[in-house]
């Protein structure tokens, strides 16, 4: 089992576990819905610079993904819910588990439980405040 140690393998795990992602019966619709097939390059790239952020500490992340999930959320008709959520760090923690282990392998995991906490918490403040 190989451990995270590159840009190249954070890419790797970006890539597998969007593959995986778009397929789901869960969670594809929505990916596929608001990510158009010649977006798709550019966000996995994107999402790679996000990882390398969190797990090097690489400042090579621009975007706001607090208002990025707004939006997919009013976009659905506030209906995103945990269950969403708790699927998409299923498979997070499935791909990780299945191509990498030690310590960064276990941060992502780490990092991944926080955020979609945050994520969710937030999209429901956001509710609140739109139906004020």
């Amino acid at each position: 089992m190989r451990i995270i140690k590159t840009r190249e393998d954070i890419n790797i795990l970006v890539k597998t576990f969007y593959a995986k992602i778009r397929k789901d019966d869960l969670l594809g619709n929505i990916f596929n819905h608001h990510i158009s097939e010649e977006q798709w390059p550019g966000h996995l790239e994107k999402l790679t610079d996000f990882w390398v952020t969190a797990l090097f500490g690489t400042a090579c992340f621009k975007g706001n993904p607090t208002e990025a999930h707004r939006l997919v959320d009013k976009n659905l008709n506030h209906t995103i819910d945990q269950i969403h959520f708790g699927k998409w760090l299923q498979l997070w923690f499935n791909t990780i588990d299945a191509l990498y282990e030690g310590e960064l392998a276990q941060r992502a995991k780490d990092a991944a439980r926080k955020m979609a906490t945050s994520q969710y918490l937030n999209i429901w403040k956001h509710r609140q405040e739109y139906h004020k």
